[in-house]
């Protein structure tokens, strides 16, 4: 009985499995390894960031975000990458400096009319995997915000009684424990109009906003003019960059715009956070003072986010300008945008303040 086992054991040392090397001079097939599932884990890894090198932004070296603005992509001539964030900054950097604005990898010359969009590239961005915020799961790029909005079982939220007082936060898998054992549906209703109150007093700041420019579109001399500013330079031995409109005729007076970069900082370019400041200059004499309420929005064909404000200035032959006032911007990225155009184009609403 053991004589075949040992027969065996005999040919397997009489003919050894060939190698590699043997079986290609042999012109026979090679067997394929089979791959385990670390392997393949670590080959996927190894092609995501070999692809996120590859179509990354040239600037700030990484991914763009999929939302509305930052998942576009723009390309040199040369076809150098770059995410709408960085180039917006570019131009910016190029306009507070007074260059031309250069490609960071081939120093060739960008502007919104020689770079374009690479569509293909963001629609490859888009599918990249990404890792969630809050829970271990990869998701494509393009599903990754409604996932941790909506689907994510491990995404921050509130408890449905926030407004009434009810300060629990937690994972939403826990909302539901959380919703059998909260008290604040039970609370009397003396303890609910107390936190009713205190929001209605947040909502009354709100509402007078929106009420007070009713009131200034609806006053018997009202003019609405767009506004194109154009970028000069002062004389000074350093030139500062400084933006001004041509004269404009509101409410029977010549006026113009003024606006500066950082409240006329000696390097803007220097820092990342920045904003305008503008001022309405009165060009007529005036025979009595005149008083007006004014309010500046984004100009036609663009997309600057303006937060709505109202100005009140009352003007005479000795006060001719009114206050540097900050151009209520939204964030440094709206800033960044104004300053990468040719020109700054916004909506002045000019009232005159009956007494």
């Amino acid at each position: 009985m053991a004589e075949p086992a040992a027969t065996s054991t005999q040919e397997s040392m009489e003919n050894p499995p060939r190698t590699d090397k043997q079986a290609i001079e042999s012109d026979e097939p090679l067997k394929k390894k089979l791959r385990t599932g670390s392997e393949k884990k670590r080959e996927e890894d190894d092609l995501e960031q070999r692809l996120s090198g590859i179509l990354c932004c040239a600037v700030c070296l990484d991914l763009p975000e999929v939302t509305v603005f930052q998942h576009i992509l723009f390309q040199c001539t040369n076809g150098h990458l770059m995410c709408a964030g960085c180039f917006t900054h570019l131009l910016a950097d190029a306009r507070l400096k007074d260059e031309q604005p250069t490609c960071p990898n081939c120093r060739c010359e960008i502007s919104k009319n020689l770079c374009s969009r690479n569509l293909a590239v963001e629609k490859a961005v888009s599918e990249l995997p990404a890792p969630c915020a809050f829970c271990p799961r990869k998701l494509p790029r393009h599903a990754l915000d409604h996932h941790q909005r909506r689907e994510c079982v491990e995404r921050p939220t509130h408890c449905p009684y926030e407004r009434i007082g009810c300060q629990w936060a937690g994972p939403f898998h826990e909302l539901a424990d959380h919703e059998g054992v909260c008290t604040f549906p039970e609370q009397p209703g003396k303890e609910v109009l107390e936190s009713i109150l205190a929001m209605d007093e947040k909502s009354e700041d709100k509402m007078k906003i929106y009420q007070n420019i009713v009131k200034l579109l609806s006053m018997e001399k009202t003019t609405f003019t767009d506004l194109q500013l154009r970028p000069y330079r002062t004389d000074d031995f350093i030139t500062k960059l400084y933006y001004e409109t041509s004269r404009f005729n509101a409410l029977n007076q010549q006026w113009v715009v003024k606006a500066r970069v950082n409240d006329d900082e000696r390097n803007p370019s220097h820092v990342l956070e920045r904003h305008l400041t503008f001022q309405l200059i009165l060009k007529s004499r005036l025979t009595t003072p005149l008083e007006v309420q004014f309010i500046v929005l984004s100009g036609p064909f663009t997309t600057t986010k303006l937060t709505p404000k109202i100005f009140r200035v009352e003007f005479n032959n000795d006060n001719t300008e009114s206050p540097h006032s900050t151009l209520p911007l939204v964030d440094s990225a709206e800033c960044n945008k104004l300053l990468s155009g040719k020109t700054i184009n916004l909506r002045l609403i000019l009232a005159q303040v009956q007494k």
